[in-house]
């Protein structure tokens, strides 16, 4: 375990959790590694020579719908600007921010120009002032939101970009080959937290920018509660000292990855995000970091061996990326490292051993898929298969302690027995139950260690 010690980004160290044992043929190894980074500085995790950022360390753009559908009840629009006022607040001074409203094209609320404001405190009055003028009428294009999005924060040259979108309605005035477009084109150059308002948005949709832009989603099914989660998001996000950080993995000649998943605080694949950085190496984006700690589950396939032979399975380190093209930064120096190690033996008991971490990662994993999967088959009609996957998650949930996510599922279903996972489903769900626990499906508990 290794640490970074320049003052200016985090430092972060990286602790692997794994049962190296294998039976002999076993090709399969698991582990945890638990990533955690405290005491960073500003600058966005870029040096800068001379000692200064050039432009700010953080930028921010807010995304607020303003389609027709946002006058439905007026609570909504009128949440909307009290949250982005609040959020607003809560952005730091020098930053760089800036509105953006929201139907079938995407509109400069403030500054305009097709740049960012400086925080300040003129400023903030100023943008204030102009979530005076945002009126509710048109459709939803939330693609071209992302793509002005993209454009005023790669304008600032800063270091930490963010985005919050806020939207109530489903992207109808967009193909959903569009919408995907825009989040390739917008994947890497900005993180997105993203938020439906009411109950008519699409789950899926929402959740599916938030993943693909390495950010969170949720549902504010009252907008009374807007104000409290916009702050709160932009206070984390003021909070993120260093961008851009990947998790390399490093495998041996004969050896793949199977998969590599975030599991903690919230379940992502990152599988497919994999991007060659070297001979049989490759890099994982995990968005930008403040003082967090985060587990993500690896599972590599290395070739048989005999008994008594080991090896190095696996090799994961933190770097931080440098911007594309730029041919002033030296390569990424490794942050912290950690070792996934296989080992053979003809002990029946320590081959067939599971690490506790691996074990309860694996079931936080099955709970949220089974959720989605129950879900699914309730609107589908099928009761069968919905009070089976519904029964098999409060099973989970109730032995790896995820109480959060019990208490979501007692919404759906009537538990008869946590332990066996007996239920019966509920004759009638409120609407906003049922998106809340799909929205939050994902959202995990911490192994006990």
């Amino acid at each position: 375990m290794a640490n970074f010690a320049k003052s200016r980004v985090p430092r972060f160290s990286a602790e692997v959790y794994q049962n190296p044992y294998l039976p002999e043929g076993g090709r399969e190894v698991h582990a945890i590694v638990t990533v955690t980074a405290t005491g960073g500085g500003t600058t966005g995790g870029r040096p800068v020579p001379g000692g200064g950022t050039g432009g700010p360390d953080a930028a921010v753009v807010i995304m607020v719908d303003c389609s027709g559908s946002m006058d439905h009840p007026p609570a909504k629009l009128r949440g909307a600007r009290e949250a982005t006022a609040a959020a607003l607040d809560a952005v730091r001074d020098g930053a760089g921010f800036a509105v953006v409203a929201g139907t079938r094209r995407a509109v400069e609320v403030y500054p305009g120009g097709g740049r960012l404001a400086v925080a300040g405190a003129a400023t903030r009055a100023q943008a204030k002032e102009a979530l005076r003028t945002l009126t509710a009428g048109g459709g939803t294009a939330i693609g071209s939101w992302l793509r002005l999005t993209g454009r005023l924060l790669s304008s600032a040259g800063a270091g930490i970009r963010h985005a919050i979108l806020l939207t109530d309605g489903r992207n109808e005035h967009e193909s959903p080959q569009e919408l995907r477009a825009a989040l390739d084109a917008c994947s890497g150059s900005f993180t997105c937290d993203a938020r439906g308002v009411g109950t008519d948005w699409e789950v899926k949709e929402v959740t599916g920018i938030a993943s693909a832009l390495l950010g969170t989603a949720d549902i504010v099914a009252d907008p009374a509660n807007l104000t409290a989660d916009f702050r709160l998001m932009m206070e984390t996000a003021m909070g993120k000292e260093v961008a851009d950080v990947g998790l390399r993995l490093w495998t041996p000649l004969g050896a793949e990855t199977v998969f590599v998943k975030q599991v903690a605080p919230t379940v992502q694949d990152l599988t497919a995000r994999r991007r060659e950085s070297g001979p049989r190496s490759a890099d994982y984006p995990t968005g930008s970091w403040g003082d967090e700690s985060r587990d993500y589950h690896l599972c590599l396939r290395v070739p048989a061996a005999g008994i008594g032979q080991e090896m190095l399975a696996g090799r994961v380190s933190l770097i931080i990326s440098a911007p594309d093209g730029d041919p002033a930064q030296s390569p990424p120096q490794p942050l912290s490292q950690g070792l996934v190690r296989a080992l053979w033996t003809d002990d029946v008991a320590a081959s067939t051993s599971i690490n506790p971490q691996v074990a309860h990662y694996t079931g936080q994993a099955e709970l949220a898929q089974v959720i989605q999967q129950g879900l699914d088959a309730r609107k589908s009609g099928d009761t069968d298969g919905a009070t089976a996957k519904l029964g098999r998650a409060v099973q989970l949930a109730g032995a790896s302690g995820n109480e959060g996510t019990a208490k979501l599922l007692a919404k759906v279903v009537d538990v008869v027995d946590t332990a066996t996972g007996t239920v019966r489903l509920k004759a009638k769900v409120a609407e906003a139950d049922e998106m809340t626990l799909e929205t939050r499906s994902t959202k995990t508990v911490r192994v006990k260690k």
